[in-house]
């Protein structure tokens, strides 16, 4: 949905099965045209599409896209962005690190890219701009030599050149934005803006970098880095750093306490990664590759000194925890006042809680439709506290 300032709004539809096309179309008729529905939502609907590489493949045939095109005419729908971080299976089965695969030293992952960004162009409506989230570039345990980031940066770089033209001939602005994940090659903004940094120093005084390529904000996981939105945005923006689109999510935090762990376990599963980062009263940080690791940790003294711990699990945007745990709410607000100062810092926002179907039980307390109505009507509160939307947009309960 369109909001103050020509911001969009959307959920994307990572959070429901989709590896076909004919999955993905199935989802949409089941979930997103419901939640449509229970939004009130007469004006034009935005999506945040998610397609895998075999999605991606059965819709660039010319009659199956049309009919596409004709759905979203029908139903007053738009779309103006699309997730290509998750290339295969994204549900039901061990994704973990997998979903890092193939990275950008593929030549899969670039033609995967460059045809989502074909579709996109021809189901933009006029005078919106389209954006592409992606991996950033690799999981860190998978580069082994510089040989790698640097077929990395080559194949970003004629991405943002075939991104380049093909706006050019269809008149759309757009853009790729990389997503900064924890253990991702780059995982926080000082490591984003060093890649950048490497990046632009091979295409000087380009104009494509700036306008095509840029940074796909994630609110759980620069959360989960302890970082603040302000700094981490000024950060960004002192290099020259486009925001191309902003993942409203939240993450854990908790004190580690010997009760909090025991609770914790309930968030562990077999399908998705899920990073943990410990602050110590120090400020030192520690890095776990995954939450089942952190918890079967040898004991050591630095437990005793540990202030804090964040995980990057996605829970709902509209969840409040009673005791232990506590969420990355206040990375939200944060970035939510920086874009009431800097509205046109990004007008491309999504609610991102794919995790619907491994969160413990004792929150699903609603089926998924319900659930990511409850978000809306959170986002969209919180969004007209700053100003960013109308407050007569959230739906009652």
């Amino acid at each position: 949905m369109r909001l103050n300032h020509g911001l969009h709004l959307a959920y994307c539809t990572n959070v429901h099965p989709g590896e076909d096309w004919a999955q993905t179309l199935d989802s949409l008729n089941r979930w997103t045209l419901v939640v449509k529905e229970q939004l009130h939502c007469s004006a034009p609907y935005a999506i945040g599409l998610r397609l895998s590489d075999q999605a991606s493949r059965e819709l660039i045939d010319p009659q199956r896209l049309l009919e596409f095109q004709r759905w979203l005419e029908r139903h007053n729908c738009y779309v103006f962005t699309i997730n290509g971080f998750p290339f295969g299976r994204f549900h039901g089965s061990h994704v973990k690190e997998q979903v890092y695969l193939p990275d950008w030293t593929s030549r899969q992952r670039l033609e995967y890219t460059n045809r989502l960004f074909d579709l996109l162009a021809r189901l933009l409506p006029p005078g919106v701009d389209g954006s592409v989230s992606t991996l950033p570039g690799s999981f860190k345990e998978f580069i082994t030599s510089s040989d790698q980031v640097q077929l990395i940066r080559d194949n970003l770089w004629r991405c943002v050149e075939y991104v380049a033209d093909l706006s050019e001939r269809t008149g759309h602005e757009l853009h790729l934005g990389v997503e900064p994940e924890p253990l991702g090659l780059f995982e926080n903004s000082a490591e984003t803006a060093r890649f950048f940094d490497e990046l632009r120093e091979e295409h000087p005084r380009d104009a494509r970098f700036n306008r095509h390529l840029g940074v796909n904000y994630d609110t759980c996981h620069f959360a989960v880095e302890f970082e603040e939105p302000q700094s981490a945005v000024a950060l960004l923006q002192a290099h020259g750093i486009r925001v191309s689109k902003i993942h409203i999510s939240n993450a854990l935090k908790l004190r580690p306490t010997s009760g909090a762990l025991g609770k914790l376990a309930a968030f562990a599963d077999d399908v998705y990664l899920h990073q943990v980062i410990a602050r110590s009263d120090d400020g030192s940080l520690t890095r776990f590759k995954d939450l089942p690791g952190a918890l079967k940790r040898p004991k050591s003294a630095e437990d005793l000194t540990a202030e804090e711990w964040r995980v990057h699990f996605h829970v709902p945007l509209h969840c409040e925890f009673a005791g232990e745990f506590e969420t990355t709410t206040d990375h939200v607000l944060g970035l939510f006042k920086l874009l009431q100062a800097q509205p046109l810092l990004c007008s491309h926002l999504e609610m991102e809680t794919y995790t619907w179907a491994v969160l413990p039980q004792a929150l699903k307390t609603r089926d998924v439709s319900e659930q990511i109505v409850s978000e809306y009507r959170w986002t969209l509160q919180r969004l007209a506290e700053h100003g960013l939307a109308q407050a007569n947009l959230s739906p009652s309960p």
